[in-house]
């Protein structure tokens, strides 16, 4: 597959121009033309680059890529390090940050979902990213600290729970990531627990004042399944060998 018909088709489906986000989606680094493998992880450090460099990769496909709004531009220590990496083997970078955490399917809060098997049934929050539904069925109403156990269980790292442990949790909301500035709008959408990756300091008094508890999951635990998704969709759609690693990250 030509790069340029690979980034096109990820652009139209995840709807990449859409969102207003904090770096450029899609391409952001330009290697070779032709793409037949593709390594897919969640944040393209250099850990990942070695790998794609090592295995003979043509392209990597990331969550959490390079850009950032605000931060240092000079092209120099690790940044220099990854993008001559990059470059001097001809590998291209390809990041999509909020339209992977939004997509329907593929994205991050709907692969979570899936992995809690919890049902999806509104949308709240800046640009609908945040997600509210109920958590899988249960005998009766799931306690805060039962759905805290499930998360340990399924996500494979032990969440920190804030508040009221005991409260009934009819409806959950959650979003992936570092999405604990939306847990008021979660609040207020009528949810009885939220859930994201990480957890500030005001977030511990909103949670016992409010009388809603936060579940601190991970960034990175919550934020694995959607490019992972992705990498299946490339293998099943585009016919392209595709690979998802999991780098460790205790965050």
């Amino acid at each position: 597959m030509q790069l340029r018909e690979l980034h096109e088709h990820l652009d139209a489906l995840l709807e990449a121009s859409r969102l207003k986000d904090y770096c450029p989606n899609g391409l952001q680094v330009e290697g070779r033309a032709e793409v037949r493998r593709v390594l897919c992880g969640v944040t393209a450090s250099q850990a990942l680059v070695d790998l794609a460099v090592s295995g003979e990769y043509d392209a990597v496909l990331v969550h959490h890529g390079y850009f950032w709004r605000g931060e240092d531009g000079r092209v120099t220590g690790l940044r220099k390090r990854r993008l001559q990496a990059l470059l001097s083997h001809d590998i291209s970078l390809i990041a999509y940050h909020l339209p992977l955490d939004a997509h329907p399917e593929l994205g991050n809060n709907a692969q979570l979902a899936r992995v809690m098997g919890w049902s999806g049934e509104g949308r709240f929050a800046d640009q609908d990213l945040g997600w509210i539904g109920r958590p899988a069925a249960q005998p009766g109403a799931e306690t805060a600290a039962c759905l805290a156990r499930s998360i340990a269980a399924r996500l494979g790292r032990e969440p920190l729970l804030i508040g009221d442990a005991a409260r009934a949790v009819h409806r959950v909301a959650w979003c992936t990531g570092a999405a604990q500035g939306y847990f008021e709008q979660a609040i207020a959408a009528g949810a009885d627990l939220y859930v994201s990756g990480e957890i500030s300091e005001q977030t511990v008094h909103l949670a016992l004042e409010s009388g809603v508890p936060y579940i601190a999951a991970g960034h990175h635990a919550t934020e694995r399944y959607g490019v992972r998704a992705l990498a299946r969709h490339l293998r099943e759609v585009c016919q392209i060998d595709a690979d998802f690693v999991d780098l460790p990250n205790p965050v």
